[in-house]
C-alpha cells in the first residue's frame, strides 16, 4: 500500500526583468525582506528574447535571478506567486508595471515555475496560479522541456541553475 510522503524541500528562486537596474535593485530588497536572504543573486543581464514585455516594462530589458537561503515547502508556491504579483503591483507607475516577476523553485530533480496563465504543459495549483516544470536533472546537468523558454535553455542560465543546485545540495547535505 502506497504512504503519503512529506514533499521534497525546495530552494525558492525569483526572475525579475525591468528596464530600470535602480528597479530590479529596489524590488530585490523587498523580496529578500519578504523571503529572506539571498544565497546567489546573478549579474544583470540583457534580456531579448520576446518584445511581450517592451511596451509596459520599456527596453532594454534586463534580466536578474535571486536565489532565498531560506528553504520552502513546493507546496508554498501560488501563495508566493500572489505575493510577487503584489510586489509588482506595488512598484507600477500609471497602471503600468515597472518589473515582471517569475518566481520558482529548484529541487535536485527538477525547476518549477509559477506562472497565472494556463497551457497545455502547466497544473493547477490554487488561486488562479499554475506550475510548469520547466527544466529537469538528467544525466548530471538541467535539461529543457518542449515548451521551456528559450531564455532557460541557454547555457549561461542552465550553468546559473547549476551552480544553485550545487549551494542547495550542500546546504542540505549541511543542515
Amino acid at each position: 500500500m502506497n504512504r503519503f510522503k512529506e514533499s521534497e524541500p525546495a530552494l525558492l528562486f525569483v526572475g525579475m526583468l525591468s528596464s530600470d537596474p535602480a528597479v530590479l535593485n529596489h524590488v530585490q530588497q523587498t523580496l529578500e525582506r519578504e523571503f529572506g536572504d539571498a544565497l546567489l543573486v546573478s549579474p544583470s543581464s540583457e534580456w531579448d528574447y520576446s518584445s511581450y514585455y517592451q511596451d509596459e516594462l520599456g527596453r532594454p530589458l534586463l534580466r536578474q535571478f535571486v536565489f532565498f537561503k531560506n528553504v520552502i515547502d513546493p507546496e508554498t508556491l501560488a501563495d508566493i506567486k500572489v505575493k510577487t504579483n503584489e510586489i509588482e503591483d506595488s512598484f507600477s507607475v500609471n497602471g503600468k508595471r515597472q518589473i515582471n516577476l517569475d518566481p520558482g523553485y529548484l529541487t535536485l530533480a527538477k525547476i518549477v515555475l509559477a506562472s497565472t496563465k494556463n497551457y497545455a504543459h502547466r497544473i493547477y495549483l490554487r488561486k488562479g496560479i499554475y506550475g510548469e516544470i520547466t527544466l529537469f536533472y538528467q544525466d548530471g546537468i538541467f535539461k529543457p522541456h518542449i515548451f521551456t523558454y528559450r531564455d532557460y535553455q541557454e547555457k549561461n542560465c542552465i550553468d546559473l541553475f547549476m551552480r544553485a543546485r550545487e549551494l542547495f545540495k550542500k546546504q542540505l547535505h549541511d543542515s
